[in-house]
């Protein structure tokens, strides 16, 4: 299924990347079809085996991305793109993508930090989000240390970790 997932997931990968820079939103018009559709194809090449392996990658993506969501520090689009990609690509590359993409988004944050003049701010939010959950609740509208005005758009991470992991599996 990796080369037959090649094309489906670049395209819709620029489009969430483009989308997520230009508006701070991945539309579920985009990743909702996309995932089912990563259901199908797995079911139509590979049978009942591919369908488990897509339920398996898109379930390590709701939990993964999910928690994230939770602690405040991921955006339900980021969550649903990464259950897509996992309905397409399975766990065992998913896990390997979000690997990645972790590395590629901390770089990203840093960079953005640095150019927007708050590290130090950076720093502490993502101290507090981490470490403070249990004095503000599991729910929580923090995010790094400014929600409103520093959301970083992640679906840049999300695919170049995608990506890398096509060529390293």
């Amino acid at each position: 299924m990796h080369s037959f997932a090649w094309w489906p997931t670049v395209f819709v990968l620029a489009v969430a990347t483009f989308t997520d820079l230009r508006s701070r939103r991945i539309p579920n018009w985009l990743v909702l079809p996309f995932l089912l559709a990563g259901i199908v194809v797995s079911a139509w090449l590979q049978g009942w085996k591919g369908v488990g392996h897509s339920f398996a990658g898109l379930g390590l993506g709701l939990l993964i991305y999910g928690f994230l969501f939770w602690m405040g520090g991921m955006g339900a689009g980021d969550v649903k793109l990464c259950a897509a990609i996992g309905a397409w690509i399975g766990p065992s590359q998913l896990f390997f993508a979000l690997v990645v993409a972790a590395m590629a988004g901390g770089i990203m944050a840093l960079g953005w930090a640095v150019w927007g003049g708050f590290v130090k701010e950076l720093f502490t939010g993502a101290g507090d989000l981490m470490f403070g959950w249990k004095q503000r609740g599991a729910q929580s509208d923090l995010v790094l240390s400014n929600p409103r005005k520093r959301r970083m758009p992640y679906a840049p991470a999300i695919a170049i970790g995608t990506l890398i992991s096509f060529f390293s599996h």
